[in-house]
C-alpha cells in the first residue's frame, strides 16, 4: 500500500471534499445553522481557496480524497491573522498522523503568505483535534475572534506563528 498524499485541491476534487465534511460534521453534531457545514464555499473548495492569501490541500490514499484542511485570511481578523479551516479526515484516515502533516503543511503556508497569527475554532467533542491543536502550540482563548459566522462553534485557539 502507498503512503497517503499531501497536496493542493484540484477541481476535481471537490465533490469528494464536500461528501467529508458533508460526512464529518454531524458526526460530531455540527450540522445545523453556525457551523461551517453550510458554508457557500462548501461545494466549490478549489475555486474559494484559490483566493489571495489562502490555500486549501487534500489528503489523496490510494487514489482517494480521505481528508483535508486550509488557511484563509479570518475575515475581521487583520491583515496577520488567518484561519486554519475545514479540517476534515474520513475516520480511516484518522490516527494515521495525517492531522499533524496537514496542520504543519498550513502552518508553512501561512508563514509563507506573511501571516503572524493563525486562529481556529472547533467543538467539544472533537477531542483528538483539539489535543492535536494544544499539541502544536494553539492556546485556548476565552471567546471567538473576527467575524466567521460559525457561531455553533464553542472552541477558539490562537498560534503565534
Amino acid at each position: 500500500m502507498s503512503e497517503p498524499v499531501i497536496r493542493p485541491i484540484e477541481p476535481g476534487d471537490d465533490p469528494a471534499i464536500a461528501a467529508i465534511i458533508r460526512e464529518v460534521m454531524p458526526s460530531f453534531g455540527a450540522c445545523g445553522p453556525g457551523f461551517a457545514i453550510n458554508d457557500p464555499e462548501v461545494d466549490y473548495m478549489s475555486r474559494a481557496y484559490a483566493a489571495p492569501r489562502s490555500a486549501y490541500f487534500v489528503v489523496e490514499d490510494g487514489g482517494r480524497v480521505t481528508g483535508g484542511a486550509g488557511i484563509a485570511p479570518l475575515e475581521g481578523g487583520g491583515e496577520e491573522t488567518c484561519e486554519l479551516r475545514k479540517m476534515y479526515f474520513l475516520p480511516g484516515a484518522r490516527g494515521r498522523g495525517l492531522g499533524e502533516r496537514m496542520l504543519r503543511l498550513c502552518l508553512d503556508r501561512a508563514r509563507e503568505l506573511g501571516f503572524r497569527r493563525c486562529y481556529l475554532e472547533t467543538l467539544t467533542g472533537m477531542d483528538a483535534a483539539r489535543r492535536l491543536y494544544e499539541r502544536m502550540g494553539f492556546q485556548r482563548l476565552s471567546g471567538p475572534l473576527g467575524a466567521t459566522g460559525h457561531f455553533g462553534c464553542d472552541q477558539h485557539y490562537l498560534l503565534e506563528l
